[in-house]
């Protein structure tokens, strides 16, 4: 009853014009940001943290600009619930993707490693720029709230991404490989690891950062092809995806190698434009800073 209410509610915000969509994003954005005043600490000391070369004044503008942009990546999002597979490609483009494409028609599978910058939810259209008959996935943490976590798989799944528990993904992709089927599948790798879980260290806007390595791994395993999804937004409510190779032998990399390639990427897009990334989240909270 729950899951149908928020369903049914989420289709009916999808169905409001971008123009007006983008209207209740800016007043969204006040109460938000000057009212809520949400996560507005955690947002301040790791834009300050991240970026000690930036005066206060440079680092409210970005802050500023973060919070503008993720209501708008918010709202947007909830269009996953009705807008159409052509609609999705007009907003969502995906460049250099002949090349993976290539690859799969030659038998190989690939890792896409990408962070939560831009919005990482319409990358979910993925599958719909891939060779057929390709099961394209993306990895997640599920959620506490079993409606909630209901509702966010359905809109997820809508354009053909299949999403895969991370607990489950040692398991989901040994049955792909089992049954001969090839796949690309999406990791969101920037995400903090649990303290006792903290094991290698990587320098990462200015901190010492400690990273989760369980995509090599399965990269390394399974002799997948390692790229990297480098977002750009190219107006409100449009963006572009470019696929670049992260190496192209990631078996014949040291380890962690190709984590600390993926990572070099990551802090290049960041700084490219800062607000664009989800400062929200305690991304430093196991971490050290560099200038300490």
């Amino acid at each position: 009853m729950i899951y149908r209410l928020l369903l049914f509610l989420l289709k009916l915000l999808s169905y409001i014009p971008y123009r007006v969509l983008y209207f209740l994003s800016d007043g969204l954005y006040y109460l938000l940001y000057y009212v809520v005043g949400y996560r507005r600490k955690i947002v301040r000391r790791n834009l300050v943290e991240s970026f000690p070369e930036k005066g206060l004044p440079e680092i409210k503008q970005i802050e500023k600009k973060f919070y503008r942009f993720f209501m708008d990546m918010i709202l947007e999002s909830c269009k996953l619930a009705s807008i159409s597979p052509e609609e999705i490609r007009r907003r969502m483009k995906f460049t250099n993707v002949e090349q993976v494409n290539a690859l799969l028609r030659q038998g190989k599978s690939v890792s896409v490693y990408l962070g939560h910058y831009g919005n990482w939810e319409w990358v979910s259209s993925m599958p719909l720029w891939l060779e057929k008959n390709i099961a394209g996935a993306q990895i997640y943490h599920k959620l506490r709230n079993k409606s909630m976590e209901r509702l966010m798989l359905h809109i997820r799944g809508r354009m053909g991404a299949v999403s895969v528990d991370m607990h489950k993904t040692a398991r989901y992709i040994t049955g792909l490989a089992n049954a001969r089927r090839l796949c690309v599948v999406g990791f969101i790798a920037d995400q903090s690891p649990r303290k006792q879980e903290s094991r290698y260290f990587l320098p990462f806007l200015n901190h010492k950062t400690p990273v989760l390595t369980g995509t090599e791994k399965i990269t390394k395993h399974y002799g997948f092809e390692a790229w990297y999804l480098d977002v750009r937004r190219t107006g409100r409510g449009y963006y572009e995806a470019e696929f670049v190779r992260l190496h192209e032998k990631p078996r014949t990399l040291p380890d962690f190698e190709l984590t600390a390639l993926y990572f070099q990427h990551l802090e290049q897009t960041i700084l490219r434009e800062p607000e664009l990334y989800l400062w929200t989240h305690k991304r430093f909270k196991h971490a050290q800073k560099l200038d300490s």
